[in-house]
């Protein structure tokens, strides 16, 4: 069910990107004057197909990896002469250019359009306050006060952990300092201290910035306390049930969930006597932790059963909302502070600053599809922004194949007065499609490394 759950997520997630992007084409295409001959949701065999009034053909295909929309072009076959003035090579540049640029361009507004929604229905975050230093870390160096909430980076305003990664993800690899806003409470004014770089590099597969810089984020104590037991678990086959609080083991008091973990997990195929208290009674349950294999081959203890997650304290919740209006300039600004990260990444990328094992395929792209979709409105929408957005933003680099090569093609056509020679257009092709069958090998390869 959850891989079924997944896939749908992908199929849903794309087709709502790809069909925006060839909308764009499309849209601007028919205002130009120019003759669509198909408008394709996916590659392959059609799965669905009509033909509009238009005479255009829409289709649904087989494989959800894409899209294309196919005009009339005299250099794809013959045009009757009729039909030459509504062929995509007749019109002049400036058109070629609209028509090329309005996929990506669409969607960018679209995560605009997105980011907006986002913001008028409201954001739930837990403020960014820090529970922790890690040891010799640049935040540790910088003596941040524990139990102050961040509220700016680099006088960027910042209401939650996502923000603040956001914000640092961006000194990747720099130089420099940081000036970080910090509140001791709520009516406190704010306090600046600087946190210093020096070439700051961050395995971003293994950590995130947040955790790069030595901040701990701070987290109420969990206790405890099971909030969901596996049916035929061995949590379950011992009786235990939701809501049951662990007060030992074998003993051993425990007091939060971590030692629970801990205690379990170096148990497998152990018998276990468990104390527990069930509305205000106190029991005893024998409990084998079933043996199942960890990342690092070692075998490990399990019983099938999750943690209650406790109530964050009310001062620490936060609900972002504005207006129609105001959501506007927020969205904007929101989705051209992504564009540009996008671009930093791919710079930093190039330059080595961060490894390429960060690339991402399908597989990646599947599952956090499926975890934002399952997690609620606000992740999904979230995530759709995103992705729009790497669409739009890969989609207009220079390179040929896509939309951006041909956008150079084109620039250089409208300064010289005349088109790239066929030979020149087919060698960049040759070279565009290298370099992209390179990079899609290598971010599925990382997909299969991260399974």
């Amino acid at each position: 069910m959850d891989i079924l759950q997944t896939i749908l997520a992908m199929i849903v997630t794309l087709g709502i990107l790809v069909t925006i992007h060839e909308w764009g084409h499309y849209w601007v295409a028919r205002r130009c004057g120019v003759k669509v001959l198909r408008f394709s949701v996916g590659f392959g065999k059609p799965l669905w197909m009509r033909k509009g009034a238009d005479g255009t053909e829409y289709v649904v295909a087989a494989i959800p990896l894409g899209g294309f929309v196919r005009m009339l072009d005299e250099r794809e076959g013959e045009v009757a002469e009729s039909e030459k003035s509504m062929a995509f090579n007749n019109k002049p540049v400036l058109q070629r250019i609209a028509i090329v640029a309005a996929g990506p361009l669409v969607n960018l507004l679209f995560a605009v359009f997105a980011y907006w929604l986002m913001f008028v229905v409201g954001v739930s975050a837990i403020a960014p306050v820090i529970g922790g230093l890690k040891p010799d870390s640049p935040a540790a160096f910088s003596a941040l006060p524990i139990g102050s909430e961040i509220v700016s980076i680099n006088d960027s305003k910042v209401q939650s952990w996502e923000e603040v990664n956001l914000q640092l993800a961006a000194h990747v690899g720099e130089t420099g300092n940081i000036r970080v806003g910090v509140k001791p409470s709520v009516s406190a004014e704010p306090q600046i201290y600087t946190v210093n770089l020096i070439d700051w590099k961050v395995d971003l597969e293994v950590e995130s910035p947040v955790s790069a810089m030595g901040l701990v984020p701070f987290r109420p104590e969990v206790k405890p306390v099971l909030g969901q037991v596996v049916e035929k678990s061995p949590a379950d086959l011992a009786g235990l049930k939701v809501g049951d609080r662990i007060v030992s083991i074998e003993g051993t008091p425990v007091s939060t969930w971590g030692t629970l973990v801990e205690l379990v997990q170096d148990s497998a195929d152990r018998s276990l006597l468990f104390d527990i208290e069930r509305d205000g009674q106190r029991f005893t349950f024998e409990v084998t932790p079933r043996a199942e294999a960890a990342a690092d081959g070692q075998s490990i203890g399990k019983i099938g059963a999750g943690v209650r997650l406790p109530d964050w304290p009310e001062s620490m919740q936060r609900s972002i909302q504005y207006t129609p209006f105001e959501a506007i300039s927020e969205a904007i600004n929101k989705t051209l502070h992504m564009i540009a990260l996008t671009l930093d990444s791919i710079w930093k990328m190039i330059e080595g600053v961060i490894s390429v094992k960060n690339l991402s395929g399908p597989i990646t792209i599947a599952k956090v599809a499926g975890a934002s979709a399952a997690s609620g409105f606000e992740p999904f929408i979230s995530f759709l922004a995103y992705l729009s957005i790497s669409l739009g933003v890969l989609n207009l680099l220079p390179i040929p194949v896509l939309d951006g090569g041909h956008l150079v093609y084109y620039t250089i056509e409208l300064f010289r007065g005349k088109p790239v020679s066929e030979r020149i257009q087919l060698v960049g092709f040759k070279i565009g499609m290298t370099l992209l069958l390179s990079l899609m090998t290598l971010a599925i390869v990382n997909d299969v490394m991260r399974l």
